[in-house]
């Protein structure tokens, strides 16, 4: 018999970080996500998320047994900035079978339509802010960080219930002698000519912490492709966002594009820490997970390109390709083994063609599904 509920409880909420332990098991690729974080990132109160949207977790069930998830997303900031009846799912996982698959995607359009969403897409962690996407190519290895994962089925499962393509997201891989050492020295040239128009390639100033994160947010909120329904993140998101990035930020990858005082693009790329992670059972940092975070920190030898954008008025001028580059520089002098630049989207010519130029290799794809509701 199976059955679903909302989760309406501390234990329920435990249950729902949980299931995908269980699921994954047997799995060598699966990455436990932190419990802490993800409690938080799923609670009102400790998000800034739900300031202004809000989402309903379900459990599907069977025999007493958790056997899939899934959360009903009400993004009100995104309805409002493009006039929509927007609704999405997000946190999807489930066993491979089509009755719990139907029952847990009809509880969220359920709720969705009760909001008065005509359309769901996803999956969507919260917001394209966080992580979102559906693998669908590349499950030869664990996901890098801040990426998501699922198993093969998904995809066919979804599409038997009604979903549809939106868009494909891709992510690109460089590993150490692979990319173009005659591209990046190419950059320098570049540079020079940015510099004619006074405009300068440098890193981020940690001393100064406060005011580059200022000036990166709105770069951020302005450079955005709006082509897969970005939302600019309000200042309460974007400082909780930076904070925790500043845990493991290493200068070296933050990279920011400066035309007298003014910043018109940046960069980052942050350690793979997802090469820790996988080794602390059940995302759980007590009693050993806290431990192996801080001391095998340092041993990390991959980092995702995480972010890039220039705003409007400065693209096409090589900006992106320069901070890709530099990027790509201090990867190979810190000798690390690979890189992934992710996610990008798969018609946004103006970023994969320079990661190309310097060697990137196209490696996974993810995919944003929709259906009407």
């Amino acid at each position: 018999m199976k059955n679903i509920i909302k989760v309406s409880t501390k234990k329920e909420l435990a249950a729902f970080i949980d299931f995908p332990h269980e699921l994954y098991a047997k799995d060598v690729n699966y990455v436990p996500e932190l419990f802490i974080a993800q409690r938080d990132l799923l609670s009102p109160g400790k998000h800034p998320f739900y300031e202004h949207s809000e989402i309903q977790l379900f459990l599907a069930y069977e025999d007493g047994k958790i056997v899939g998830r899934i959360a009903a997303i009400n993004n009100t900031n995104h309805n409002n900035l493009y006039n929509t009846k927007d609704g999405f799912f997000g946190f999807f996982d489930t066993i491979n079978n089509h009755e719990v698959v139907n029952l847990l995607l009809e509880a969220a359009q359920n709720w969705l339509a009760e909001k008065g969403l005509s359309k769901i897409l996803g999956p969507v962690n919260l917001s394209t802010n966080e992580t979102c996407g559906l693998l669908i190519e590349g499950f030869d290895g664990p996901p890098v960080a801040m990426m998501p994962y699922n198993a093969p089925y998904y995809l066919q499962r979804l599409e038997q219930v009604g979903f549809v393509k939106n868009v494909d997201l891709r992510a690109y891989r460089y590993t150490t002698g692979t990319y173009s050492e005659r591209s990046v020295k190419l950059l320098d040239r570049i540079e020079e000519r940015l510099k004619r128009n006074d405009i300068v390639i440098r890193k981020i100033n940690m001393k100064n912490f406060n005011a580059e994160r200022e000036a990166i947010r709105e770069v951020y909120n302005k450079a955005w492709d709006k082509n897969l329904g970005f939302v600019p993140m309000t200042d309460k998101e974007f400082d909780y966002t930076a904070k925790d990035l500043k845990l493991i930020l290493d200068p070296d990858f933050c990279i920011m594009a400066e035309q007298n005082g003014k910043i018109v693009g940046f960069a980052l790329a942050i350690p793979d820490i997802n090469q820790i992670q996988i080794k602390i059972k059940r995302g759980r940092l007590f009693p050993t997970g806290l431990i192996k975070l801080l001391t095998r920190k340092k041993k990390i030898d991959g980092i995702r390109i995480l972010l890039l954008g220039v705003i409007d008025g400065y693209r096409k001028m090589g900006i992106e390709a320069c901070l890709y580059g530099n990027i790509i520089k201090s990867f190979s002098a810190k000798k690390m083994k690979y890189a992934e630049a992710s996610w990008t989207l798969e018609h946004n010519d103006m970023i994969n063609k320079p990661i190309e130029d310097i060697g990137g290799k196209l490696y996974r794809k993810y995919r944003i599904l929709e259906k009407a509701i």
